[in-house]
């Protein structure tokens, strides 16, 4: 059985990503939540992550970190991660590469929060270029594998990985155009609602990503229960 070490729900984009390719590939896990209760973790997480960081997969005496090489783990024990098609299996692991390396402005100035809605500050240079970015993504997989999933008819790591992103255009209402398509149906998958649901009642409030979100703009809704 693996085990999968996420942080909360509301604040933890590298988390879902493993979390809901799991869930949605059906691959069974026990689901342990370390939640973020201070700026800095990292002493807390090295107990059972050599990066102080999370998410952290446990199988087989073994520790795999980092979403990226937890996903390339999974990738050799099960089907249906990368796309079949190898013009849609190429290019699922570029936009894989591209999500898990860049975007900084877009993590940067739009703090991941399940549970609110924000009107942002105007945009920098840099968040503007990278929601055009996205948007150019989302649009190209979209109109060249035909959907609803960015590299064709099913759910696979790409998806996964943009899974945050998701979330992020919904609360900070950024423009990607027809990939709006992929965002609603991204929403809508039973995995993805669950982990809103779970977003939206926990009780864990860290100070420093609250204090992110703040900066980011004028939150106009807050619907996490807790």
């Amino acid at each position: 059985m693996y085990v999968l070490i996420t942080a909360n729900r509301n604040y933890s984009s590298w988390s879902l990503r493993p979390w809901v390719l799991m869930s949605a590939l059906e691959i069974e896990f026990e689901d342990r939540i370390e939640p973020f209760t201070k700026p800095v973790n990292y002493d807390a997480f090295r107990s059972f992550s050599p990066t102080g960081q999370v998410p952290a997969l446990l199988h087989e005496g073994r520790t795999l970190h980092d979403s990226l090489g937890i996903t390339l783990y999974l990738a050799d024990r099960h089907a249906g991660v990368w796309p079949a098609d190898p013009d849609a299996r190429a290019w699922a692991q570029c936009a894989v590469a591209e999500m898990h390396s860049g975007f900084s402005a877009l993590r940067n100035d739009c703090t991941m929060n399940v549970g609110v809605r924000v009107t942002p500050k105007p945009m920098s240079d840099a968040l503007r270029s990278n929601v055009t970015r996205i948007r150019e993504l989302f649009e190209e997989g979209l109109a060249k594998f035909g959907g609803p999933w960015l590299a064709g008819a099913d759910f696979s790591a790409a998806d996964a990985f943009f899974a945050p992103v998701a979330f992020r255009i919904r609360t900070y209402g950024l423009d990607v155009g027809a990939g709006q398509a992929w965002v609603d149906h991204m929403l809508s998958h039973p995995a993805m609602a669950e982990w809103e649901r779970q977003a939206l009642v926990e009780e864990w409030r860290e100070e420093s990503h609250e204090v992110e979100l703040i900066a980011a703009g004028v939150i106009t809704a807050d619907y996490r229960t807790a």
